[in-house]
């Protein structure tokens, strides 16, 4: 049931965006799935962004994604972030293993 729920609503959106749901990234479905409702594009590009780098912004996502409640995987935070990186911020990906963070946005040890 929750499976034909998702796909409902992310078929909806890419009605909405005109963006095939294919041609999505997964990043992308979660962050206009999640997202756009209180994120516009104006918050990346504002001038007192929280984001500063890409591990500032892999934080950001993994904090607001567990104040919604989303239980978001690791690998959905990742792709997230990519996203935003892609979209928006044009960070230096970090070299070498990726960063675990944990549902605070800090490394995991």
């Amino acid at each position: 049931m929750a499976v034909r729920s998702l796909a409902r609503c992310l078929l909806a959106v890419s009605a909405l965006s005109g963006v095939p749901a294919a041609a999505q990234s997964r990043g992308e479905l979660l962050y206009t799935t999640h997202c756009v409702a209180c994120h516009t594009t104006q918050v990346h590009w504002r001038e007192r962004r929280l984001a500063k780098d890409w591990n500032s912004l892999q934080a950001q996502v993994a904090n607001w994604q567990a104040a919604a409640s989303l239980n978001w995987s690791e690998d959905d935070i990742a792709a997230v972030t990519q996203h935003l990186n892609e979209r928006f911020y044009g960070f230096k990906a970090p070299s070498g293993p990726p960063v675990v963070l944990g549902p605070t946005g800090r490394e995991r040890p």
